[in-house]
């Protein structure tokens, strides 16, 4: 670093424009010499963009719920960054910083990654690892630089060469039995995000003691420069070909329960969009090969990072799906289904019994798909009597009690976890230990039905699992949330529903009528950069020091802190500590608050629910009456919540 350079950010350090933190980040970073790093910083504080390198450089990049997630481009972009780019293209260079998702954290999170690997390795050979991106900006030449860390230190790379979705990526990783995973993406967040996703053996994410240790090794490592190890000690470089498509394919069409039903609606039309990432390579082609009528939208085929004809990628938000709700309208389809970028998360448009299209939660698609599975199991015996103890929801304790009402009326168990897929993951991995080795020379060789028998008789059959931001899975041959998969289980709940003679609106009203209103909903409140990361903090943690007392005229019933207190989930596995705070009032309703392990957020989940004991069976001439006072009283909820969260924020 020049002189005058350095003599700037002592000023600011000592006027208080700049972070102490970001002080002493600024100089390891530029203690590497590179001169977009210098010529960067040095431009930001001649133009005393101070704001900008303190959000640049408060922190480092920690793993939290998804891995590494940051910006790949910044608020202001410098004259180095863009190189030779034009004004509205992406920047030649991703965002300098320590807290932004570019060469500097993927290099240092590879080698503290690649170190651990093969520090705990212990079979023949290498250690390997899986490697897939999206459609985001700098995807591909993130995946180069992961790769030439990775194999430059001692690790075999199986790197697919086109984009490919993150439960793509969890299957390769068991079908492939590599060590580890990596997939780079920033799921449905804004084009200027990217992110880092790491995966164990088993295909999913990975979870402690596993993450401390690989955190200790990323921490420990001193700026991006390595000395390469001699060329015959390092990896390979392998590319899956078509082979590794179809065997995920193969996996993925035996989510379909009852294939003569689809046969029998042939006539239902599938409007999906990819948003412009993964889920296009997969998705389509399944529907299709399963017998069903799907057409794309032809504007949002493309794989763009920059996400060019919605707002956000998030198949979530209507908008993100007009497109589709356009096209399914003019062409008569019944239902609209997108997949976000990294094709993980699915959210739907269907019509109702009025033939308006309609825009379902993700509380409310799980819930659909939790009470088919259950049903067609039931029906097919597969669960039964003899074997109903060991069949097993797993959801997240933000995830609709819904769920929860429909797994006890068809005798099942439930178990909840804590936000994060790689949560459900544990379970799944646990169930698969538990079953005796002599009994199969390869689980993941075997046929789902050959691992359901075993599962059945010997540890738990994971019917479905999910969380409601739009997060589902519906078997455990990979190990994250899987939309493709999602495509296929739901495009068969609305066949059911056809062949009922109503669409899947009504059958969720049928469960309303049997289980009573559940309605579920959001508040997340922005806070962004170094500010915004201290005012998140600080608000979660008032909800533990002055726990409220009452909230829209409820009494407070219960209040767990799992932050702070022990918990155990149904099966008596301890819940890992995390800050999440989760408030049940005494007329049923509740609330719960967490800072977003992957956002600069701090978000609201807000239900309502039937009172513990009130529930009665309505009939459908009740239930409009009943649902307009839920709506009513969670709106109501919603309201109190967030003037208390303002007052708190003061």
């Amino acid at each position: 670093m020049n002189s005058e350079l350095s003599g700037q950010l002592d000023a600011a350090l000592a006027d208080g424009n700049l972070l102490q933190s970001s002080h002493d980040n600024i100089t390891e970073l530029l203690s590497s010499e590179n001169p977009i790093y210098e010529a960067s910083v040095a431009e930001l504080a001649e133009r005393q963009e101070w704001a900008e390198l303190n959000n640049r450089f408060f922190k480092r990049l920690a793993f939290g719920t998804g891995g590494l997630r940051g910006r790949s481009i910044g608020e202001i972009v410098t004259a180095a960054e863009r190189g030779s780019a034009n004004d509205g293209e992406r920047p030649e260079f991703p965002c300098v910083g320590t807290s932004g998702l570019n060469y500097y954290n993927i290099t240092r999170a590879t080698l503290g990654l690649v170190r651990q690997l093969v520090k705990a390795h212990t079979g023949e050979g290498r250690p390997s690892l899986a490697l897939a991106r999206d459609t985001r900006y700098f995807g591909k030449e993130f995946a180069d630089c992961v790769t030439k860390v990775a194999t430059e230190n001692g690790c075999d790379v199986y790197v697919f060469a086109k984009p490919r979705s993150t439960p793509h990526l969890s299957f390769a990783v068991r079908h492939l039995g590599t060590t580890s995973g990596i997939v780079l993406t920033a799921s449905h967040n804004p084009p200027h995000d990217n992110g880092y996703k790491v995966y164990g053996s088993d295909g999913a994410q990975i979870v402690e003691p596993e993450a401390s240790q690989i955190i200790a090794e990323v921490n420990a490592v001193e700026g991006e420069t390595y000395e390469p190890l001699p060329a015959d000690q390092q990896g390979t470089v392998t590319e899956p070909g078509e082979d590794m498509d179809e065997a995920y394919m193969a996996r993925l069409e035996t989510l379909l329960l009852d294939p003569e039903l689809v046969k029998s609606q042939s006539d239902l039309k599938i409007v999906f969009t990819n948003i412009h990432g993964t889920g296009g390579t997969i998705a389509p082609q399944m529907l299709r090969r399963l017998g069903f009528h799907c057409d794309t939208v032809a504007e949002q085929d493309s794989e763009d990072g920059a996400f060019p004809t919605v707002k956000s990628p998030n198949p979530e938000n209507a908008e993100a799906l007009q497109m589709g709700i356009d096209q399914a309208e003019a062409s008569g389809a019944d239902i609209v289904i997108g997949t976000d970028p990294d094709a993980d998360r699915m959210g739907v448009v269907v019509r109702d019994g009025n033939g308006k299209m309609t825009l379902i939660t993700g509380n409310q698609i799980g819930s659909l798909m939790a009470y088919y599975r259950l049903l067609a199991f039931q029906e097919q015996d597969v669960i039964n009597e003899n074997n109903r103890d060991h069949a097993v929801l797993v959801k997240t304790f933000v995830t609709t009690e819904l769920q929860t009402a429909i797994a006890s009326h068809f005798g099942v168990g439930v178990v909840n976890t804590l936000t994060g897929f790689k949560y459900i993951g544990a379970k799944l991995r646990k169930y698969e230990k538990q079953i005796p080795t002599e009994l199969y020379s390869d689980y993941r060789q075997l046929s789902d039905e050959e691992t359901r028998k075993l599962r059945l008789e010997h540890s738990k059959f994971f019917v479905f699992g999910g969380e409601e931001s739009y997060g589902y899975l519906g078997a455990d041959f990979l190990r994250d949330k899987d939309a493709n998969g999602a495509v296929v289980m739901f495009a068969e709940v609305a066949a059911y529903a056809k062949s009922r003679g109503i669409t899947p609106v009504e059958l969720l009203d049928q469960l309303y009528c049997e289980h009573g209103v559940f309605i579920e909903g959001q508040h997340a409140e922005t806070l962004t950069g170094a500010d915004g990361a201290a005012q998140i903090q600080a608000l979660a943690q008032s909800y533990v020091e002055s726990p409220p007392t009452e909230m829209d005229g409820a009494s407070i019933l219960r209040i767990r802190d799992f932050a702070n207190e022990d918990y155990v989930d149904e099966e008596g596995d301890a819940i890992p500590k995390e800050k999440m705070v989760f408030v049940d009032l005494d007329d049923g309703r509740a609330f719960a608050v967490r800072p977003s392990g992957t956002e600069p957020k701090i978000k609201y989940y807000i239900y309502y629910r039937p009172q513990p004991g009130h529930n009665e069976i309505l009939i459908p001439e009740q239930l409009e009456s009943a649902k307009a006072i839920a709506q009513d009283s969670f709106e109501s909820l919603k309201a109190a919540i967030v003037e208390d969260m303002r007052k708190r924020l003061g």
